[in-house]
């Protein structure tokens, strides 16, 4: 619900509009919202990309699938916990179109087999880790090296853009909507869950987006300029 109990009162029936701590939630929920829609395609960029290249060239296999483990992570992480689904559900939708990309990756970069199996495999770990069999302990664990992951998915990915002196296939859009998101998540994860691991994982994505967006914009430039 956008506007819970007790500020759908205050704002619809008192008529107290300019409550702050209702409107810090109200905004909150509409960008954490707002955040989900915009995950159903923020990486379609990027996949149109390397269907259209049939390569993955430039796209670091190591960056992506640090990036899967972390947002699989984040988002089994507030699933266990209770989270309003508004506080992680894109995680979801990104997981599911990021194992997209891996898939993609590997079967233009020549491994067919490869990229069946860890389709497979993704899906068997995910059933899992979702479970209620497994230790809310564990799943707290991995938030904790969540953060460490999610600033290696990012650095892989900017190393390889150093290295290959561009961004390759790398997707623009998709990498400025992930820095967007990884901005408003500060916001939304504090006023929704309080929790500090939470919030400080996205401030270390949001950091390291900065590097990447600071990348293409540098290389785009250069590119233009020769």
């Amino acid at each position: 619900m956008v506007v819970p109990e007790p500020c759908f009162t205050r704002i619809f029936t008192e008529f107290n509009l300019f409550n702050v701590e209702c409107l810090k939630i109200v905004i909150s929920k509409c960008l954490g919202y707002a955040i989900i829609l915009g995950s159903f395609v923020v990486k379609v960029p990027q996949i149109g990309k390397i269907l259209q290249a049939k390569s993955g060239e430039g796209i670091s296999l190591a960056s992506v699938l640090c990036e899967l483990v972390a947002i699989s992570a984040n988002a089994v992480y507030g699933f266990s916990h209770g989270f309003p689904f508004s506080a992680y559900g894109e995680g979801v939708f990104l997981a599911i179109q990021t194992a997209l990309v891996m898939f993609l990756v590997l079967m233009y970069g020549g491994r067919q087999l490869g990229s069946f199996l860890f389709l497979a495999v993704y899906v068997a770990i995910m059933a899992v880790l979702l479970s209620p069999a497994t230790p809310k302990g564990l799943i707290a664990a991995m938030q904790g090296v969540n953060i460490i992951i999610v600033m290696a998915s990012k650095l892989i990915q900017a190393y390889a853009n150093f290295t290959n002196g561009g961004t390759g296939q790398l997707s623009a859009i998709t990498v400025l909507m992930l820095w967007g998101g990884s901005l408003a998540r500060i916001f939304t994860s504090i006023q929704e869950t309080g929790d500090a691991m939470t919030v400080v994982t996205y401030v270390a994505a949001f950091i390291c987006n900065c590097v990447l967006v600071a990348q293409i914009v540098y290389y785009s430039r250069k590119a233009k300029a020769d």
